[in-house]
């Protein structure tokens, strides 16, 4: 019996001194990620809930403490105004005519840079250059080659025997400038993430698909294009989401009051203006936090969908 009791005296003891290691093998882990998920809690989900309460209330900019409960009045009342889908479909037409050309062009450049070109540093340093340039800067340069009466891109067409094209006050022209410098400023980053996906495709594929007579088109449709679909993929969703939160370019673009409606007939208000002239026109902070909520389902119905249609062409396949 006496061997037995020092036996579990031991035994605890053991314990004991086992408890701090025990403890660091398992709530280390924790303690790791925690950072993230409380910066995650104070600067994400506090906000997003937030923003759905303020979305529930009649509230004003200049007496945010003061809330009138209206339940969901503000979705039904943003359900049947033709100012959001008018600027829903102005944020879709500006993100197919922005994105679908950006994502070619990147996946070409890239397909250039792929291969052993003197000064391939440099054009690759070059290709990020637009995405590295302040949002503003490129804005007003752009504002100034596509303005009506001086601008370069009219002088140029004008040679051609066009007339002087008033690319603001026209919705389609409005939308094609605002595409361009979308454009101009995304394709070098697309381009460098689809570059560092082709380079990380085997080389023997391609050895292969030549010594099977596969030309160069055919290797990048059957080898390129299969090889970094995943990228793609990427690319996509992240073009869309940044066309949904689509802001500064449609806003410098207006030069004035303009560009915070999406020009005078709203021709290219974006959901993002949208958003800014409820809560900081109107100073109406409730509708604002409406079309945020709005445009969080939106992305949130785009990604379910995009699971959807995966799953199904999978099964195809």
């Amino acid at each position: 019996m006496a061997t037995t009791t020092s036996e579990r005296g031991a035994g605890k003891r053991r314990r004991w001194r086992d408890l701090p290691h025990r403890l660091d093998f398992r709530v280390a882990p924790y303690a790791f990620i925690a950072p993230f998920f409380v910066i995650f809690a104070a600067f994400s989900a506090y906000p997003l809930i937030y923003t759905f309460w303020v979305s529930l209330h009649r509230v004003e900019l200049a007496t945010m403490d003061k809330m009138e409960w209206l339940s969901l009045d503000n979705y039904t009342a943003l359900w049947s105004d033709d100012r959001f889908w008018n600027a829903l479909a102005n944020t879709f037409t500006i993100g197919v005519i922005s994105t679908v050309p950006q994502l070619l062009m990147a996946m070409g450049l890239a397909h250039l840079l792929n291969y052993r070109l003197r000064g391939s540093a440099f054009f690759r340093v070059a290709a990020l250059t637009p995405y590295a340039t302040s949002v503003g800067a490129a804005a007003l340069v752009f504002t100034m080659l596509f303005e009506r009466d001086f601008g370069m891109i009219n002088w140029g067409l004008s040679l051609f025997g066009f007339d002087n094209i008033d690319w603001e006050s026209e919705k389609w022209p409005a939308q094609i400038a605002i595409s361009c410098m979308v454009i101009w400023r995304w394709t070098g980053y697309n381009a460098l993430l689809y570059l560092a996906a082709m380079q990380a495709i085997p080389a023997e594929r391609y050895e292969a698909a030549a010594i099977d007579g596969a030309s160069r088109w055919q290797q990048f449709l059957r080898v390129t294009i299969p090889g970094i679909r995943p990228t793609i993929v990427f690319t996509i969703v992240l073009s869309t989401i940044g066309a949904t939160q689509l802001f500064g370019e449609p806003l410098i673009f207006g030069q004035g009051v303009n560009g915070v409606t999406g020009g005078a007939d709203n021709q290219y208000q974006t959901l993002g203006l949208l958003l800014y002239e409820e809560g900081w026109r109107n100073y109406q902070m409730g509708r604002a936090a409406t079309v945020a909520w709005a445009m969080f389902l939106l992305l949130i119905l785009l990604f379910v969908l995009h699971r959807v249609l995966r799953r199904v062409l999978s099964r195809r396949a």
